[in-house]
């Protein structure tokens, strides 16, 4: 067993290194408060378009989930921060900066480092709890709110995978990570990836574009179980004080989504902040970013103080993905995190 064991984990490792040179960084890096931070800033000197847009990924994911669809869009209009929250992507973690709160300190102090402004923030699924966290301990920072596919509330029971909890046990955990866990999601990421999409199609290229596979080294994978692992106690503690958030939000949600509860999460969003609109669009999964990038476009233009009929641009978005039928094998979970989901 042993034996097993140690041949798994140098299997493991070898895999991790081989992601990490097929995906190198593509930011640079700062050290903030003894963690270290790969971020992408795109300046925009004489933009007349929206103010900073800081945007913050969810789970199992890094900071190329919204770049690569969102950027080209924004690109010399806004002023714009992406980065790996800490422990995905190319950003350290320890275990002080593991929850929402300290997150969202991160990012304040990142955008001090980088000169930024009050900025609109755009979160997607777990991202959306560290939106919601940003906007509690610094309103004056916070120019408005874009929650996409949000995981913000507490769903019925409160589960999760089953992996994330084996991950987040201690030992147990290190050894699960460490031996098995990259090895079966090099399997599975593929599958689970257009799940999370269904039932739209995932893009031919979506998994080198956003960079995926890396969030199966074992590193990033024990710091994406914890996050998920606590998300319903944050959910817990800090949905009853969403009442308190004072900038302006827009939710973006679709009606079939098989990652996240959206009449909990969106729904309760759109409840608890007082002046918030919801987009609600037919037949659309839990990747409004990638699937829909010029309405996620269009609400940070809104946001910014533009004319923007949100509704309108919805239903053409509806009319275009009427038809999706993708991912049929893919049903609607209970739970929340399903693989690279949230």
């Amino acid at each position: 067993m042993i034996a097993l064991l140690l041949v798994l984990a140098t299997m493991t490792r070898a895999y991790a290194l081989l992601i990490g040179r097929r995906h190198p960084p593509v930011g640079a890096f700062t050290d903030i408060a003894g963690v270290k931070v790969h971020y992408v800033h795109v300046p925009a000197p004489g933009a007349s378009g929206p103010p900073a847009t800081v945007f913050i990924h969810g789970a199992s994911a890094n900071l190329n989930d919204q770049m690569a669809p969102l950027r080209p869009l924004l690109q010399g209009r806004t002023e714009m921060l992406f980065f790996d929250r800490p422990g995905h992507g190319w950003s350290g973690r320890n275990g002080g900066h593991a929850s929402q709160a300290r997150q969202a300190e991160l990012i304040a102090a990142l955008m001090d480092r980088l000169g930024i402004g009050p900025a609109i923030v755009v979160g997607h699924s777990f991202g959306c709890s560290v939106a919601a966290a940003f906007a509690l301990a610094y309103p004056e920072r916070t120019r408005g709110l874009v929650f996409l596919s949000a995981a913000t509330h507490p769903w019925p029971g409160g589960r999760t995978s089953w992996y994330y909890h084996l991950t987040s046990v201690p030992v147990v955990g290190w050894l699960f990570s460490e031996t098995i866990a990259s090895l079966a999601g090099m399997l599975r990421v593929k599958a689970a990836s257009a799940c999370v999409f269904a039932p739209n199609r995932m893009p031919p290229d979506y998994l080198q574009r956003a960079r995926i596979p890396l969030v199966l080294r074992p590193g990033a994978f024990r710091a994406n179980a914890e996050d998920v692992e606590g998300l319903y106690r944050f959910t817990v503690a800090n949905a009853p004080r969403y009442r308190e958030i004072v900038a302006p939000a827009i939710v973006v949600s679709g009606d079939a989504d098989t990652v996240v509860y959206e009449e909990v999460h969106s729904l309760g969003l759109a409840r608890d902040i007082a002046g918030t609109e919801l987009v609600w669009i037919r037949n659309l999964g839990h990747k409004p970013d990638w699937v829909a990038p010029e309405l996620v476009v269009a609400a940070i233009d809104k946001l910014s103080g533009r004319s923007v009929d949100l509704q309108a641009i919805a239903r053409t978005v509806e009319s275009r993905i009427a038809d999706d039928a993708f991912g049929r094998r893919c049903q609607p979970t209970a739970a929340i995190g399903e693989p690279f989901g949230v």
